[in-house]
């Protein structure tokens, strides 16, 4: 992927999740339609950090590159550069991996 174009605001990341298993172990091909969303991801950027009510900003614990678990249905899908990314705040983000 080529490096990314887009700078999230306050405590927002982007998220490239992985890749879906096009089919089972067994070898059975899954329409699109019987693939689960994915959960699991690589941040590509993240913003600044939030503002906190007396005025400083809040740094983000993550970072561009971090692989991190995210809600199934969290975030707000858009293309970028003919990729699937999400958009979604620190906060709906589960756990990092190490």
């Amino acid at each position: 992927m080529k490096k990314v174009h887009i700078d999230p605001l306050s405590d927002r990341v982007v998220v490239m999740p992985e890749e879906v298993d096009e089919m089972t172990a067994s070898g059975i091909i899954l329409p699109d339609t019987a693939k689960e969303k994915p959960q699991m991801g690589k941040i590509i950027a993240a913003g600044p950090g939030k503002v906190s009510e007396n005025g400083t900003v809040v740094k983000m614990t993550l970072k561009a590159g971090d692989t991190v678990l995210y809600g199934k249905y969290s975030g707000t899908e858009i293309s970028l550069e003919d990729n699937e990314v999400l958009i979604m705040r620190e906060s709906d983000i589960l756990a990092k991996f190490k």
